[in-house]
């Protein structure tokens, strides 16, 4: 997983544009890689990837809006707050999750104009690229091009896998460059391409950080908690911050305190990101989720406000 602060601008133009035109979220449930079994997977994925942005096309679901104001901070609407409590997989849960992750990742709330995202952010995991940040040095970004090979054997990513294999745990570009980048652009409009990164991401990353937190007895935003750590950590690092926790808190789970717990969690993820490459911004940390926890809203009930590296976000109910 490639973490993309080192990377910040993304074309305000572009956000209008995909922001006003939002595509609708089609909703079914998961994602890791530690074991998981594919075709579970593809059962439980969450979400169906709707066609790239366009000028007056339909919004990404039932009441959804968003616009950006003048000094830079980015609002949207999800609908009617249903006060969804306990799984993060709820339709609306997961969308707000999508879009807390895309606001650290890519400084937008329109996470659904990822998918065609690529470049090297230079963290040493070379390229970094799709909704979650695959990375070709860490093998989530081979594991989205073999998704989407058996379900389109061919496609214009197919013939890199070899070169996916060879780079894998490294920076390398040795045999992607020069035409991959947009090859991986042009695959984006392909709905089968947009479906495999979904799959993948929850496969390797929603369904297990999902799993782990109703075993320790958290709800939505420690579920969100554990998605955001595995997304930037990966398994072994999120499995890290569990026990550094539990030594300090004991999980909802064993009997302790839930909002203790969560403040031991998220002192131990600071920890981490301070010392790890490219990681020592904390803000999507100190400035989103301990607000969150501070207000006691465990189920993250829209509305949110939270700022990520000085830009400010709401998500309005």
């Amino acid at each position: 997983m490639g973490h993309r602060s080192l990377r910040r601008p993304l074309a305000v133009a572009v956000f209008i544009v995909a922001s006003l035109a939002l595509a609708s979220l089609t909703v079914r449930g998961g994602r890791d890689g530690a074991g998981a079994d594919a075709d579970a997977a593809e059962q439980t994925a969450v979400h169906a990837s709707p066609a790239p942005s366009e000028p007056g096309s339909a919004g990404a679901g039932a009441g959804v809006s968003v616009a950006p104001s003048p000094d830079g901070r980015r609002s949207v609407r999800v609908g009617p707050n249903r006060q969804v409590a306990g799984d993060l997989s709820d339709p609306q849960k997961k969308d707000i999750a999508m879009r807390l992750v895309s606001s650290a990742e890519n400084s937008t709330l329109d996470w659904t104009a990822q998918y065609a995202y690529i470049e090297d952010i230079h963290d040493g995991r070379g390229y970094t690229g799709g909704v979650v940040g695959f990375c070709s040095g860490t093998g989530d970004m081979r594991a989205v091009v073999e998704r989407y090979t058996r379900a389109v054997p061919g496609n214009r990513l197919a013939a890199y896998l070899p070169a996916l294999k060879r780079v894998n745990g490294s920076a390398s570009h040795a045999g992607l460059d020069p035409n991959f980048t947009s090859d991986w652009r042009a695959a984006a409009a392909d709905p089968a391409f947009r479906a495999a990164q979904d799959a993948e991401r929850d496969r390797m990353y929603f369904n297990p950080a999902l799993s782990q937190a109703k075993q320790d007895g958290l709800r939505v935003l420690g579920q969100f908690a554990y998605y955001d750590a595995i997304v930037m950590h990966g398994a072994n690092g999120l499995a890290k911050l569990r026990r550094a926790a539990a030594a300090k808190a004991p999980p909802p789970a064993r009997g302790g305190d839930e909002a203790a717990y969560l403040e031991a969690f998220l002192d131990a993820r600071v920890d981490l990101m301070e010392s790890e490459r490219g990681h020592d911004d904390d803000s999507r940390v100190n400035d989103a989720q301990r607000v969150f926890l501070a207000a006691r809203n465990f189920d993250l009930d829209p509305p949110l406000h939270w700022r990520v590296y000085g830009d400010t976000y709401d998500i309005a109910a």
